[in-house]
């Protein structure tokens, strides 16, 4: 069966940035404002957080209802798990989700810092130092069948991009400047030659970039 590495709901700013710098505890997207960046999504019918009835249904809504179809396995950076850099000095840090995770997955956090592994409801979190064939692989076992996905950050993604693992590829470009931080591309175009694109707006302001591999 043919297990597919999907970047599922990437969103980035219109100069290509998935997050700002000076990310913390408080700011887990930097100078990034979370409510521009991901205003598109949290308005859906189908936003995992709504607390309330309602919402938008339509293209950004499919985005987001898609999100976890068919995933096994995520693989994700050390920057989008948490703040801490360096040796992990702090174990009680368990992840910005706290008691339930939204994966539902084992998910893969690329570190080059030993962490035991931990589990918190039906997620649990393996911390690997290795290059991203391997993990790709460790991860499609967990997978057991089912698509991998590639959570980000832009760093992350940008390390699978160039070793040719990405199969398929969304990202919404939200009507925003970050001006630095974390890039995930200077334009889309640079990713022409490895993919299709297809370029999707939405009656929300976001763009979305549907890539698949060549």
């Amino acid at each position: 069966m043919n297990q597919l590495l999907r970047v599922q709901n990437f969103n980035v700013s219109r100069d290509g940035f998935g997050a700002g710098e000076h990310q913390s505890i408080e700011k887990p997207f930097g100078h990034a404002d979370p409510g521009d960046m991901f205003a598109w999504a949290g308005a859906t019918a189908s936003w995992p957080m709504r607390t309330d009835p309602g919402g938008s249904r339509g293209l950004d809504d499919y985005f987001t209802r898609d999100f976890a179809r068919n995933i096994g396995a995520e693989i994700m950076g050390r920057n989008k798990f948490g703040p801490q850099r360096g040796p992990w000095h702090d174990h009680d840090w368990r992840g910005w989700w706290g008691d339930e995770p939204p994966f539902h997955t084992p998910v893969f956090v690329l570190t080059h810092h030993k962490r035991p592994s931990f589990t918190l409801s039906d997620t649990t979190f393996h911390f690997v130092d290795t290059d991203p064939a391997s993990v790709l692989e460790r991860a499609r076992d967990a997978a057991q069948g089912k698509d991998v996905r590639l959570g980000g950050g832009a760093t992350s993604i940008r390390q699978f991009l160039d070793a040719g693992l990405v199969d398929t590829m969304h990202v919404a470009v939200s009507p925003v400047e970050l001006g630095s931080g974390a890039r995930l591309w200077e334009s889309p175009d640079e990713l022409r030659d490895q993919f299709h694109l297809e370029i999707v707006p939405s009656p929300s302001g976001v763009t979305h970039h549907l890539f698949w591999r060549r």
